[in-house]
């Protein structure tokens, strides 16, 4: 199905909204057309199939991402099957171009997570301070730590568009991998927060749910929410832990649908981020004590179902 215009952006961008696992994905037509942002491995076949129809036999010129997570990159190397010419062209931020070209997936994060992506390859790098041609505009490149230490943000300031990735969403924040990982992630995430009211969008396009404007009055909701919930966060680490806990185990889940109990607890002892999580959270309890308390929980609230053979995704 065509995707309809949003009435917050211009005929230029357009935004494929998708469900989890995956990123939105939003593109910027005109001559050369280019994508950021690729969804997940999983839905990678439907990503190649929705950019077809939208693009209607033009060929895609290149590929960015604004981070490197699972759900923003794991649809890249079956469009640069698709689309070859995109092997050439693709973006990442500059601080991950390395990682990608050595495969490195303990600094991808895929090691830690026990995530899965598509390797794919790279070649350029978005230098936070310079600007990238995205379709018909250039576009300012801004660093955006907080949720991923590397992730950029995409500005294109004459229209007010901002690319956020997950650095804003309009109802909830995702999981701050940096602080999960030792670093200071609530402050950055603050910070960035700033960047993005000092560059004063219009619209933002978040990595995941619908463009919202400011005009509205969503945006400076936005703001309110992600601040509160970080200031939360700040005060109480260690509930960021327990929801960074069952963030992890949820999106296996959606991903793997339905594991047998081996592998699911496989999974559980081989993913290295979730033994600093069960440190941050309870180190007063044994492993096999906490987990059994987070799966009790999602299994209480139908996040996860099990039967005598398998643990499976909820509702």
């Amino acid at each position: 199905m065509m995707p309809t215009p949003s009435p917050l952006l211009p005929d230029d961008v357009r935004v494929l909204e998708r469900g989890w696992l995956s990123s939105n994905n939003i593109v910027c037509l005109g001559e050369a057309p280019v994508i950021i942002d690729t969804g997940h491995t999983k839905h990678a076949g439907q990503t190649v199939t929705l950019l077809q129809e939208l693009l209607a036999g033009q060929a895609l010129a290149a590929i960015a991402h604004t981070h490197l997570h699972s759900d923003h990159c794991g649809g890249t190397g079956a469009l640069q099957r698709a689309w070859p010419g995109t092997i050439d062209a693709t973006w990442t931020p500059e601080a991950s171009l390395q990682h990608v070209q050595l495969w490195d997936e303990d600094e991808l994060t895929f090691g830690s997570t026990g995530q899965r992506c598509e390797r794919f390859t790279a070649n350029r790098g978005l230098v936070p301070g310079k600007t990238v041609r995205l379709g018909q505009h250039d576009w300012e490149i801004h660093a955006a730590p907080g949720h991923d230490a590397l992730a950029v943000l995409l500005f294109e300031p004459v229209r007010g568009l901002l690319v956020a990735g997950d650095a804003m969403w309009e109802n909830s924040v995702g999981v701050i991998f940096p602080q999960v990982e030792g670093m200071d992630g609530f402050d950055p995430f603050l910070q960035t927060l700033d960047l993005i009211e000092d560059l004063g969008p219009r619209v933002v396009i978040p990595g995941h749910g619908a463009p919202f404007s400011r005009e509205s009055g969503a945006m400076d909701a936005a703001f309110s929410r992600a601040r509160q919930r970080i200031d939360y966060f700040k005060e109480h680490p260690a509930q960021h832990a327990l929801y960074a806990a069952k963030v992890m185990i949820k999106y296996q889940l959606m991903d793997a649908e339905k594991m047998t109990h081996a592998d699911f607890d496989a999974w559980l002892n081989a993913a290295p981020l979730m033994r600093l999580l069960h440190q941050q959270h309870r180190p007063d309890l044994a492993w096999d004590e906490w987990i059994q308390m987070l799966l009790s929980s999602l299994f209480e609230k139908g996040t996860l179902r099990r039967s005598e053979a398998h643990v499976m995704d909820g509702v």
